[in-house]
Parts: C-alpha cells; structure tokens; sequence
C-alpha cells in the first residue's frame, strides 16, 4: 500500500479523531492556564490562612468516607465507564471539527510529502567520451 493510502485509512478511523480531537481540547485549555494562574495567585493568602482549618475538617470525613468507600468505589466505576465512553465520543466529534476544517490544506500537503516520499528514480548516465586531440601546430 502506499503511504497516501495508509494515512487516509488511519484519518479515518475513530482513535484518530479522537485524538484530535483532544489536543485541540489541550491547546484550549493551556490558553485558558494564565489567567487561572494569575486568580489562584491572588488568593494564595487566603488559601494559606483557611488550610489548617480545611486539613481538620477533611481529617473527620475521611473517617466516614473510608466506611463508604467499597460501595461507592463500585458506583464510581459504573458512572466511570459509562462518562469515559462519553467523553469518548465528545472527543473524536470535536476531532472530526478539526480535521475537517483542515482537510483541504492538508490533503495537498500529505500528497505533496506522499510525492516527495517516493524514491527518486536515477536517470542513466551516458559515459563521457574521450577524444584524442592532435597538438597544435605552431
């Protein structure tokens, strides 16, 4: 199969949309990552001043979540697998958006690499013929 042929089977497929389809969602949310940077800086002090008081509450609930923890380990995992899936299919919607808006350009990028792929084929090479020269006469 040629390289051209291999790339369109795998744009095809699902796994790649969705991996478009999430570095698209990387890249959006690396944008957002200043700004969030920036509010959690502000409120460094306060965060600091409130984490005793959050570390004793947290140390009483653990008490009772660890009670509770096989049950809702299962529960977790059922809502896991089935938000995963969605998640899933979210992704390799959004990847097929992004794919698409960049097929065109794209495709007459991966046919020009596709050609340039190829090996180049040697032309012959005609041997060099030498000729006797007569000296000059003077």
């Amino acid at each position: 199969m040629t390289l051209a042929t291999e790339v369109k089977k795998l744009t095809e497929s699902k796994p790649f949309y969705a991996v478009a389809g999430v570095g698209d969602f990387a890249v959006e949310k690396l944008r957002e990552l200043p700004e969030q940077l920036s509010k959690l800086q502000s409120r460094r002090s306060e965060l600091a001043t409130d984490l005793p008081v959050k570390v004793r509450e947290y140390a009483d609930k653990a008490e009772g979540f660890a009670r509770d923890l096989p049950e809702k380990a299962r529960e977790y995992a059922d809502q896991l697998t089935h938000r995963a899936t969605e998640v899933y299919e979210d992704f390799a919607t959004r990847g097929r958006k992004v794919v698409s808006k960049t097929t065109g350009t794209a495709a007459l990028e991966l046919e020009e690499v596709s050609e340039a792929a190829e090996p180049a084929v040697a032309e012959p090479v005609e041997p060099v013929k030498k000729t006797r020269s007569t000296k000059a006469q003077a």
